[in-house]
């Protein structure tokens, strides 16, 4: 499948595509050498990808995908150098407070923005780095609702399942719109 190469970047999965809602498999070796190759893709994925905050592994046409995020970390804003960040296997330990700020995402096509209920303000995120370490990451404001987004991926969730059945109807009619579009 993957073998020792230069880094590539990944196609990003489009929605209705099925994929989007598969839950990515835990990671349990660390040493695997596909495994660091993934994750060398998804960060140039990342890098290369214009106006991209985060990746998911079940957002990439990846087989098989892990539980791996690769994000941004915005903590040195007036620098604008973000860092990448890698988080495998994250998972949340603690929520604080409301965050109501519209989300969209690589994965939804056609400019769709919209206020996602239930994010919280504050996550405590423990997650393993690339080697297996163990680590915990704190967002506030917008990185927790960066956090939630990609770890919602991982779950085989998109923004969208989490909005109103009106909401959801109206993104899939003009979606439907974009793809008849593109393939007449």
């Amino acid at each position: 499948m993957y073998r020792e190469r230069e880094m590539a970047i990944i196609d990003i999965l489009q929605y209705p595509d099925s994929r989007l809602g598969i839950k990515a498999d835990t990671v349990v070796d660390f040493s695997d050498k596909a495994l660091q190759q993934v994750i060398d893709d998804m960060l140039e994925t990342l890098h290369n990808t214009e106006n991209c905050a985060g990746l998911a592994a079940t957002q990439l046409n990846i087989p098989h995908p892990k539980r791996i995020t690769v994000i941004y970390d915005y903590k040195d804003k007036e620098n604008r150098k973000p860092a990448s960040l890698c988080l495998v296997n994250p998972e949340i330990i603690a929520r604080e407070g409301e965050f109501l700020e519209p989300e969209a995402c690589m994965s939804v096509q056609g400019g769709v923005y919209e206020i996602v209920p239930a994010r919280s303000f504050k996550v405590t995120v423990r997650a393993q780095d690339r080697f297996g370490n163990f680590f915990e990451i704190v967002g506030e404001g917008y990185m927790a609702k960066l956090l939630q987004h990609e770890l919602d991926h991982l779950d085989g969730v998109i923004f969208i399942d989490r909005l109103s059945r009106l909401k959801r109807q109206r993104i899939d009619k003009k979606i439907s719109k974009l793809i008849k579009r593109k393939n007449s």
